[in-house]
């Protein structure tokens, strides 16, 4: 075991791991991450997004080791007002929540590259991530939302 710095949220973490310790694993069991989760542990279904330095990451794959002192953000670190969250609980595109913490901070980093995505933009960017209760429809609906009150 050897301690690596993670930048979480924008707190610096001490974080002990082992050379095959996953970033998730380094997050829940090293800062008490909670919003990035195991879904399938294949890095298929999205539960683990996160985002380093702005670009997704399934944090069940990666390699903790990688990412030292490199900008880590989960949806705990996102603000209490944050126009995509808010986007989300208002569409109603969620049932029981699993997935959406993955969804959200999939939102972010495709509005921060595309502002105004289409349909087909926002389902191709959005593929790698799997909802189990189907609100695909509010998901997406969400997504134009987001991005209708980021442009406002």
């Amino acid at each position: 075991m050897s301690a690596i710095n993670l930048n979480v949220n924008g707190t610096p973490r001490s974080v002990e791991v082992d050379d095959m310790t996953v970033l998730l694993d380094a997050l829940r069991d090293g800062t008490g991450v909670r919003s990035a989760r195991e879904g399938c542990g294949v890095g298929a279904c999205g539960a683990c997004t996160v985002l380093v330095e702005g670009r997704s990451v399934s944090s069940c794959l990666a390699n903790a080791k990688r990412y030292e002192n490199c900008a880590i953000t989960t949806a705990d670190g996102l603000p209490a007002d944050d126009v995509i969250v808010a986007a989300f609980v208002d569409s109603n595109a969620m049932q029981c929540g699993y997935c959406i913490p993955g969804f959200v901070l999939m939102t972010t980093e495709l509005l921060a590259q595309n502002p105004h995505p289409t349909d087909e933009e926002i389902t191709e960017h959005l593929e790698g991530n799997i909802c189990r209760c189907g609100t695909y429809l509010e998901i997406r609906a969400a997504v134009h939302e987001a991005a209708r009150r980021k442009s406002a």
